[in-house]
């Protein structure tokens, strides 16, 4: 089955399947790095798309950001092999330590969810952190599918980050399907 546009979401509770427009598939991926690398490889054998877009909801590391952003970059916050590689680059690969896009903003992707500062991802200039993105990116990277990734702001990244995603985890989806509208009208 071949699909032009393809949407990966960690999970249901951040978009529903029967909220989307009429011949846009999705997959979930659950949650992290390595679902997210597993269900891409596996949707893009499946489904052939020509472009991957990504939902989904992070914490903001830069304090003046709200709403839906487009990402134009990611990294991986969590690939720490120092001092075989600087943080962020796995150590003795020839794959990319940043994937680009269309975005404006910078995504550090890893398998934690942030509840603490961390002076590494400020110094980086991130703006928001995730679980996913980078492995989607990459996938797509290796199979040359262009990607778009769209992140919801619903938390602080701090102490009480649980409580507020769990709590705002769904309200990015409205947002999110103006955006697949103005996708599909172009």
């Amino acid at each position: 089955m071949k699909t032009e546009l393809l949407i990966i979401t960690a999970l249901e509770s951040e978009l529903k399947r029967e909220a989307l427009p009429h011949g846009v598939e999705i997959v979930y991926s659950g949650i992290g790095k390595i679902n997210a690398a597993v269900t891409s490889l596996k949707a893009i054998a499946q489904y052939a798309p020509k472009l991957i877009l990504n939902f989904g909801t992070a914490g903001k590391i830069n304090p003046h950001l709200n709403g839906l952003l487009e990402i134009g970059k990611v990294i991986q916050r969590d690939m720490d092999a120092e001092p075989l590689a600087p943080r962020g680059s796995t150590p003795f690969c020839d794959r990319p330590s940043e994937y680009l896009s269309t975005g404006q903003y910078l995504c550090g992707s890893g398998d934690s969810f942030v509840t603490a500062q961390d002076p590494w991802l400020q110094n980086q200039g991130v703006d928001v952190v995730d679980m996913e993105l980078f492995a989607i990116a990459a996938v797509a990277h290796d199979h040359q599918i262009p990607w778009h990734s769209y992140k919801y702001i619903t938390d602080d990244a701090n102490e009480s980050s649980g409580d507020d995603w769990q709590s705002k985890v769904h309200h990015g989806q409205e947002l999110f399907l103006q955006k697949i509208a103005e996708i599909l009208r172009n």
